[in-house]
């Protein structure tokens, strides 16, 4: 049986695990038990009513976080000149074809989001296998595959996040980092939150959000009252 940290068993204490809080409540408690050595970041789980394995009801898309994620995000775009270029000029990292084609094949990891040019997606495309599992393929229904290539790097840096419903039907995503305020928080999970509610699919039967729960890196995850989210939301 796996043994926890007194730091941990001191926040199982001071929490009522059971009790599902309201939405500002919830932020507060979060970031109150997030005492790790490092900045966590704050994470939100939504479980939805709908079936994944059902291609109409595949909950997936972007959103632009007001405040960013807080973290450092490193970009590949793969392109042909002169996009290479325009890309290191918008702030990626990593930009070009044939030499990051070999070097992705070769098991390269060394980032967080790639952006491809329409015309290269030939070549990225049989990366699949490799770049699928790691949520690292360029898609255009994300904006990853674009020909506008310093757009998409400024929206990425900026705090754009993708999301994808998972097999158990749930999304998840880290909104932010538990050292932002509670209102930049708010705001973040806001946005996030609406966006899941505009990506509801039309054959999605019954209750659409089953449960919601908010939770830092190494914390807990807090329940969370979905009518505090929904009535915040029209505020």
């Amino acid at each position: 049986m796996k043994k926890h940290s007194k730091r941990f068993n001191a926040i199982v204490k001071s929490s009522k695990l059971d009790t599902e809080y309201s939405y500002s409540d919830a932020i507060r408690l979060v970031k109150k038990t997030a005492t790790a050595k490092f900045d966590e970041s704050f994470e939100v789980a939504i479980r939805l009513g709908v079936d994944p394995r059902k291609a109409d009801q595949l909950v997936r898309g972007t959103v632009s976080l007001p405040h960013g994620t807080g973290k450092s995000v490193r970009v590949l775009v793969v392109a042909k000149s002169p996009k290479d270029q325009e890309a290191l000029a918008a702030g990626a990292e990593y930009a070009g074809f044939q030499e990051y084609i070999e070097k992705l094949q070769s098991g390269w990891a060394d980032i967080d989001v790639i952006i491809a040019t329409p015309d290269v997606m030939g070549e990225v495309g049989k990366l699949g296998r490799i770049l699928g599992p790691r949520g690292l393929m360029p898609n255009p229904k994300s904006g990853t595959v674009t020909f506008d290539v310093a757009k998409a790097v400024n929206e990425v840096k900026a705090g754009k996040i993708e999301y994808r419903v998972d097999k158990a039907g749930n999304v998840h995503a880290a909104v932010g980092k538990c050292s932002f305020s509670e209102e930049k928080l708010a705001e973040n999970i806001q946005s996030f939150f609406q966006s899941i509610m505009r990506a509801k699919p039309q054959t999605s039967k019954g209750k659409y959000v089953r449960g919601v729960a908010f939770s830092s890196t190494m914390g807990l995850g807090v329940r969370v009252s979905e009518q505090s989210l929904t009535v915040h939301e029209t505020h």
